[in-house]
């Protein structure tokens, strides 16, 4: 046995330097014989960086609106697009925030913790003497938003429970508004000017980064209500936050809230839902349709790289027996078993498809480096298993083109290979 193990090797060892001399002795043929799987394995790659970047990034922007919290509205974020089938709906109003508390005070049982009222408007700019910030996302709630929302202050304060019910001129505002108007760094006691009306800045969120790369919570300045319908007026979207006790009963949270919304709303049993009951699931459902595109894209680019690649080191092998079918003939003769020959070819098909392996992985990795320098906001994701996934499909591929070649070569008669010309 020990015999036969060290065999294997020594042939192992022969076939590996006779595979690394020709790869050498042909290296721009080996080249674009590998090209093919070049291209597949730079696809797959960068297919996969996309997904785990998808991934983390929606990860990361759901870490921001919260895990255990719902939003009741007018629609529904499972609908997007479709505005024109709630357009008709009755708007959602700020006191039904109280109701809702109320009833879950009243009920120990209940899956939920609190519900903060929310309005909001994009259509806010905000200015501090010559300086002033357009577009930001202006927001009006009480002094309970904190327990459904994330997002730490880096200086200050939120605003206390009796500024929100006396509907006090103050404001905490996000990382990109307080270095905006106030590169010194000295913002909190600074009042700026929205609209017609001067607010004090009370707090200073820290940066916290984009939602799925779209909306910025760096952007967002929160008032209390009153004084946000002071500067803003009453017609801005409303929204109902509402936290749960465990974010792993979500379902059975919203169904407590559908039936408070209801009750509400006195809606009779046989009426349709005239609100929407939105958490964080209505968002991967959307965005499982991009990742799988992206997915069968990539599949079907990789296949067929990766199927030409094939046809090519197949192509490339066979002519490579033929031209080294004297030498073969000589190796028989000398006592070569058929086992060594195929062997040999094997290994040096698996070796250049290694190669490319490798040469793909390399690029895909530079590629992955210039998207992180050139959009440091874009998650990417350059992780260990699509290094060890690439490498085995180098292997697999480098295996079924050369088999065919190896065995023909090992097949072949050394009398009659001795006599080829």
């Amino acid at each position: 046995m020990n015999d036969r193990v060290r065999q294997l090797r020594y042939e192992t060892i022969e076939s590996l330097n006779i595979a690394v001399y020709q790869i050498k002795a042909n290296k721009i043929r080996s080249f674009l014989t590998a090209l093919g799987v070049i291209i597949g394995i730079v696809a797959i790659t960068m297919m996969g960086t996309a997904i785990n970047g998808i991934d983390i990034g929606f990860d990361r922007s759901l870490a921001m609106l919260g895990y255990d919290v719902v939003y009741v509205q007018k629609g529904s974020w499972s609908t997007m697009g479709s505005w024109w089938r709630y357009r008709n709906r009755p708007d959602i109003e700020t006191r039904y925030a109280d109701e809702i508390n109320r009833i879950i005070a009243d009920d120990p049982n209940s899956e939920l913790v609190v519900a903060v009222p929310q309005m909001s408007t994009i259509q806010a700019s905000a200015r501090y003497r010559d300086r002033e910030i357009l577009q930001i996302f202006a927001l009006g709630t009480n002094q309970d938003y904190p327990l459904t929302a994330s997002g730490d202050l880096s200086a200050g304060r939120f605003f206390t429970a009796q500024e929100s019910a006396a509907g006090d001129p103050v404001c905490v505002i996000g990382d990109d508004i307080a270095t905006g108007l106030f590169p010194d760094g000295r913002v909190v006691g600074k009042s700026i000017r929205l609209r017609n009306h001067n607010v004090r800045v009370v707090g200073v969120f820290k940066k916290q980064g984009k939602f799925l790369g779209l909306f910025s919570f760096d952007n967002q300045l929160i008032m209390p209500l009153r004084a946000f319908t002071k500067v803003y007026g009453k017609t801005s979207m409303v929204t109902i936050r509402v936290k749960v006790k465990d974010e792993k009963r979500i379902p059975e949270a919203k169904d407590e809230l559908t039936g408070l919304m209801r009750r509400i709303r006195r809606l009779p049993p046989a009426r349709a839902n005239d609100f929407g009951i939105n958490e964080q699931q209505a968002f991967k459902s959307q965005l499982d349709p991009i990742k799988n595109g992206i997915a069968a894209a990539g599949i079907f680019i990789t296949g067929m790289s990766l199927f030409v690649g094939a046809i090519g080191i197949m192509n490339i092998t066979f002519v490579s027996v033929k031209e080294r079918t004297r030498e073969i003939g000589l190796r028989k003769a000398l006592g070569a078993r058929r086992r060594t020959i195929l062997l040999q070819f094997l290994i040096e098909s698996v070796m250049i498809c290694l190669i490319g392996g490798f040469i793909g992985l390399a690029t895909a990795l530079s590629i992955t480096i210039l998207i992180q320098n050139l959009l440091p906001s874009f998650p990417v994701s350059f992780s260990p298993v699509l290094v060890v996934t690439s490498l085995v499909i180098s292997v697999a591929t480098g295996i079924i083109s050369g088999l065919a070649p190896a065995i023909t070569a090992s097949k072949l008669d050394p009398a009659d290979s001795l006599r080829y010309e």
